[in-house]
């Protein structure tokens, strides 16, 4: 499909707002703990969600795919925005952008360890292109004492976050028989998502009980708080989830990977707007790696002349 104004906003408002979404989790360090931020994400996603989601969900189709639907919340709703949210306390929001740029890498390796998809050697190329990103993002750009640097907790944090979203995406894209054709529940997004922010916000409850019980600050609430909960609930949340969901649908994945890597540029602007957290010169080094490894991977082979 043609690159029209209309698919264009709507594969770049996501980016934009997912950046964002980094931005108000590292201003919300001191106010907000990171994983009470993301429980009340969810809880307010989830209360907006209800209206639409509620008159489409049946007890018997979550009873029947309850532990499919839990994985899906624990990995995508629960474990992938906590660790993000706890990755900014210590890290800035264009080196966990950056990091999780090198998502195509972690799909190749959890499809080929799990679901037995051979790289090609295209992707093989892209996948050692995109690590060498991450490494340079987490050695600080010096690769002479890079044996020596011991990473910034964030930027761990938010490399299990992206393993997990990886393991997420696959069992969206190989899910079980009963979410697939004639047996899938006749869901919209909204009850897809309201389903995941269920589950998910269940274990988000979970960890948020667990960071106070060890002595987490109380939260400090303000005009500011208040606008950066619904930020990341109506902008994070539900209008980039809804927007992406429609333009991966009219351009295709392919066309939307390469608009999700806009994500970092706009988190390095945003930071330097906000934040006062300008982007270094091996942000980016950072960046051109992990981009020209996914372009490369991203190729197709060419067909052989005169073959049979």
């Amino acid at each position: 499909m043609a690159l029209t104004p209309r698919l264009a906003i709507l594969l770049t408002l996501p980016p934009l707002l997912w950046a964002g979404n980094a931005v108000v989790g590292r201003a919300m360090v001191g106010q907000v703990p990171p994983l009470t931020l993301n429980l009340l994400r969810w809880l307010i996603t989830g209360a907006l969600l209800a209206p639409l989601a509620l008159r489409q969900l049946r007890w018997i189709d979550l009873r029947e795919r309850w532990r499919h639907l839990a994985l899906l919340g624990l990995l995508g709703v629960g474990l992938y925005n906590a660790l993000q949210y706890a990755a900014l306390v210590t890290s800035t929001p264009i080196n966990v952008t950056l990091v999780a740029s090198s998502m195509p890498v972690w799909m190749l390796a959890v499809g080929m360890a799990v679901y037995g998809e051979r790289p090609t050697r295209a992707q093989l190329v892209g996948a050692a292109m995109g690590l060498a990103g991450v490494v340079l993002v987490i050695a600080r750009g010096s690769w002479q004492t890079l044996l020596a640097v011991r990473p910034v907790p964030g930027d761990l944090l938010i490399l299990l976050a992206v393993i997990g979203w990886a393991f997420y995406s696959w069992l969206l894209a190989r899910p079980p028989a009963s979410m697939q054709g004639a047996q899938r529940p006749a869901w919209d997004w909204a009850a897809l998502l309201f389903v995941q922010a269920l589950f998910g916000g269940a274990a988000a409850m979970l960890f948020a009980l667990g960071e106070q019980a060890l002595g987490a600050a109380p939260i400090r609430w303000s005009g500011a708080v208040v606008s950066a909960l619904l930020y990341v609930s109506l902008g994070a949340s539900l209008v980039a989830y809804r927007c992406w969901g429609v333009g991966v649908a009219e351009g295709g994945p392919a066309l939307a990977a390469f608009f999700s890597n806009l994500t970092p540029l706009f988190a390095a602007v945003l930071s330097a707007l906000l934040l006062g957290e300008g982007p270094q010169p091996y942000h980016a080094a950072a960046f051109a790696l992990i981009v020209g490894g996914i372009a490369i991977s991203a190729r197709r082979p060419a067909a052989r002349v005169g073959a049979a």
